[in-house]
């Protein structure tokens, strides 16, 4: 397909990355060190953060008044609050819901995967030299991913081609909105400071796809190996590689 504008909006998983990568490498990581990881870093700043986000997700106006609610005391420790917490990650993981909190957690737990090189993101063989070739050509190249904007810099900063991360110019995730709602895409291209009509979001989710171009970017539908298959009808053109992306 042939793209006239400057801009350029990735989703990750399905698009950039293999489902199976997710799936049967990252999330079964946070699974498994997620207690660890709570006991060692439960008094971190940024812990206390992820989990009043996880509080609110849940209704509540911090992980105190959740603890305070759900134990039915005022006197609340520590470690049982470390099993409440764990215990809703474990829930919504398996309704694989996109929490803001829980993404925000996924991404504490995977950035010491990542660091220690045990973690190392798996990519689609032509996506390196794609968002590469973009950045050459002077292209506006950013991501829009369910996942904490942590764990997007993590995940292109470790791949296995090596450190992508300076091909992006920003990041947004769902605190900028759902990804299935047309304003998110308008917040986007207000940000890029592009109209958008010059911004092309490329993504594996038709309602995606729709969203954005409703709010007037161009779109492109990823199909990709082990990517789940498409049933419902949809006007995106479709795209197998970034190499089938014409920027002109």
């Amino acid at each position: 397909m042939k793209f006239s504008g400057s801009g350029i909006l990735l989703d990750i998983e399905g698009t950039t990355s293999p489902i199976r990568f997710v799936y049967d490498q990252m999330f079964p990581f946070v699974r498994r060190e997620l207690r660890s990881y709570l006991q060692t870093y439960w008094a971190s700043e940024a812990l206390t953060e992820a989990c009043d986000l996880i509080a609110q997700d849940a209704g509540y106006a911090s992980l105190q008044a959740w603890s305070e609610h759900v134990l039915n005391s005022n006197a609340c420790d520590s470690t049982q609050q470390m099993a409440l917490v764990a215990s809703e990650v474990a829930r919504l993981m398996d309704a694989d819901v996109k929490a803001t909190g829980l993404k925000r957690l996924q991404g504490l737990v995977w950035k010491d995967g990542f660091e220690s090189g045990e973690l190392k993101a798996e990519l689609f063989p032509d996506v390196a030299n794609g968002v590469r070739t973009w950045q050459r050509q002077g292209m506006d190249v950013r991501i829009y991913s369910s996942g904490s904007v942590q764990a997007q810099k993590l995940f292109f900063q470790h791949t296995i081609e090596g450190n992508l991360l300076p091909c992006f110019q920003a990041h947004y995730d769902t605190t900028t909105g759902g990804k299935k709602e047309a304003a998110s895409y308008a917040v986007i291209a207000s940000d890029y400071q592009l109209s958008s009509d010059k911004i092309l979001f490329v993504s594996d989710i038709v309602e995606e796809l729709d969203a954005a171009k409703m709010s007037g970017m161009a779109t492109a539908l990823s199909v990709r190996p082990g990517n789940h298959p498409v049933t419902n009808p949809h006007q995106h053109p479709v795209i197998r590689s970034f190499a089938e992306i014409e920027c002109v």
